[in-house]
């Protein structure tokens, strides 16, 4: 896998606490506590939400802080104020009409924009002038086709906001301007006055849309006579549509987003997944795999390499403790000067009527009532990676043990390569269409909740040695750590997957479809999370895992585990849920 650049873990991280300030504020203008950021793109719960309008997608690296929020409060408005459904059923189909339709309507609901919010109003303005001086300068409107869709974005905003068209532009804009005023000028009254009734307003949208698709196209066979400018025109009209509204790009810098799609099979069967067999599935204890003398000789290079990262242990542990640890009652503390009063103490009122400590307070301890699992992608990719993440498991494992809270040591990988006993099984039995998960899982306890880390420790080293690693099958991996939590711990259960690449086996990929085994991680994710008995947390080694986890964090951990990477992760906790489960 190709590194990222340098910088590239504190460019994603910056950018994952804009996009968590900006979910925050969706949520609260629009009413919506569904609503969150996954690869900076909006989702409510597991669906993602459509990309609204070409200006509401800002770049991290030169865009501004103001034109995320500016994009955040455009978002919320769309939600609250705009019918989905009423505003699917009149959409068109055809692409071009279709954005500048979902244009218009995005146009609409920022000009509803509460008067008593000047700053939201502000915002609005800020990254519609951002986005329309990033267009105008990046040489799109040298075309004619360019020059015709930017001049529309501004006059229609303009019309049915009331505010003047940017400034710096107006010029450039104006011969397009009066030569399309004309044909769009019912239209374009029409947008402010019928903007606070969508279905009224989307008349007029519609009719400008259909008119401006009508005038590209007639452009198009109007430059036939001159074929040189026809290609300097733009021949392929959907690259301009692509850099104009740039559905598909994913936003992140520095990591790449996870792959991941929709499987056919487990759609048409209502997400019911299969396994082939499970004769050969194991579940083993790593001290098993590996020799002893070879466990000493992994355990020393573990330490070797933890003793030269010169890790805060002790901070890891307070830090952990902030976050696991919940206040419990631990009896009453007297001779205070303010509490409740103590009914003891009462009789020196009299004695000594100037005495002041008269109060008891209630002392409460921190408590940690939670239990943590590390689960480990074991797949083949992830070798090259593993001294680094054993290093950081192994480091949380023992500030865990110094608060008190259990935790276990989880991998998965698969009993051989490309299939293993159960293609053959699948073979023998004629090939049956649909097989469902093609290979044997294994499924690994480097360290249970029963045994601390000091005895662990030694088992824990298990993690270097390399014949482990073959292939992945990441969703059946999270069902079984998930429910050893649930059955060893009646508080708090956080799952943090540690991987650096989508589930993959050949042999299902084969036999089924190419998204068969990603398709199923992301309907057991979303399912846990529904549940709400375990907190699940995606640690992408090298990777964005937002595709699979809402919470999750991407790391680069080629060079050493630092304090900053660990104090990353507890943030990550930090954020989460903090429920109690009974």
């Amino acid at each position: 896998m190709t590194q990222p650049p340098a910088g590239a873990a504190s460019a994603t991280r910056q950018q994952q606490r804009i996009d968590d300030l900006c979910a925050a504020s969706i949520r609260a203008l629009s009413g919506d506590a569904g609503l969150h950021f996954r690869g900076r793109r909006l989702y409510r719960g597991d669906k993602a939400l459509p990309p609204f309008a070409p200006h509401l997608n800002p770049a991290p690296v030169t865009d501004d802080f103001g034109s995320f929020r500016g994009a955040a409060d455009a978002m919320a408005l769309r939600v609250r104020l705009s019918d989905a459904e009423l505003h699917k059923r009149l959409r068109p189909s055809e692409p071009l009409p279709r954005m500048l339709f979902e244009m218009l309507e995005q146009f609409r609901v920022e000009a509803l924009a509460p008067a008593d919010m000047p700053g939201m109003v502000h915002n609005l303005r800020h990254r519609f002038e951002a986005w329309s001086l990033a267009f105008f300068n990046s040489g799109l409107t040298e075309t004619s086709r360019g020059m015709l869709l930017y001049t529309v974005a501004q006059i229609t905003r303009s019309r049915v906001t009331a505010q003047p068209v940017v400034e710096a532009s107006e010029d450039a804009i104006e011969a397009t301007r009066m030569s399309v005023v004309p044909t769009l000028g019912t239209a374009l009254a029409g947008l402010r006055r019928t903007r606070h009734d969508q279905a009224a307003y989307a008349v007029h949208a519609l009719f400008i849309a259909r008119t401006v698709d009508d005038m590209l196209n007639a452009g198009e066979e109007g430059d036939e006579a001159d074929d040189a400018a026809n290609e300097a025109e733009a021949d392929d009209k959907s690259a301009l549509f692509n850099l104009w509204m740039d559905f598909e790009s994913d936003g992140e810098e520095g990591f790449v987003a996870a792959s991941s799609g929709q499987s056919r099979l487990l759609s048409e069967a209502g997400d019911a997944y299969r396994v082939f067999t499970d004769e050969f599935d194991t579940e083993v204890e790593a001290e098993s795999l590996v020799r002893t003398a070879l466990l000493d000789e992994y355990r020393e290079r573990m330490d070797q390499r933890i003793a030269q990262q010169a890790i805060q242990q002790a901070r890891l542990a307070r830090e952990l403790q902030a976050v696991l640890a919940a206040p419990q009652r631990d009896g009453w503390l007297g001779g205070q000067e303010e509490g409740y009063i103590d009914g003891r103490q009462l009789s020196r009122l009299i004695t000594s009527p100037s005495e002041r400590r008269l109060f008891q307070q209630e002392q409460l301890t921190p408590q940690s009532d939670a239990a943590v699992s590390f689960l480990i992608d074991c797949s083949g990719s992830m070798r090259q990676h593993i001294e680094a993440v054993a290093t950081l498991v192994d480091v949380m494992v023992r500030a865990l043990d110094q608060i008190g809270v259990t935790s276990e040591v989880l991998g998965f990988t698969t009993g051989s390569w490309s299939g293993g006993r159960v293609q053959k099984a699948w073979l023998r039995a004629g090939r049956p269409a649909h097989p469902g998960r093609l290979n044997e899982t294994c499924h690994i306890v480097f360290k249970d909740s029963n045994t601390p880390w000091r005895r662990a420790r030694r088992s824990i080293a298990a993690l270097l040695k390399a014949d482990l690693f073959r292939e992945g099958v990441d969703g059946e991996a999270v069902l079984w750590a998930a429910r050893r939590l649930v059955e060893r711990c009646d508080g708090r259960r956080l799952l943090l997957v540690f991987s650096d690449g989508s589930p993959t086996d050949g042999a299902t990929a084969l036999a089924n479809d190419a998204h068969y085994l990603d398709h199923h991680l992301s309907h057991v994710v979303a399912q846990l999370s529904a549940q709400g008995e375990v907190e699940i947390y995606g640690v992408g080694v090298g990777l964005d895992l937002s595709p699979y986890y809402r919470q999750n964090r991407a790391f680069d951990l080629s060079n050493s585990v630092s304090n900053q990477v660990l104090r990353e992760i507890v943030a990550m906790l930090a954020a989460g849920p903090r429920r109690r489960f009974g």
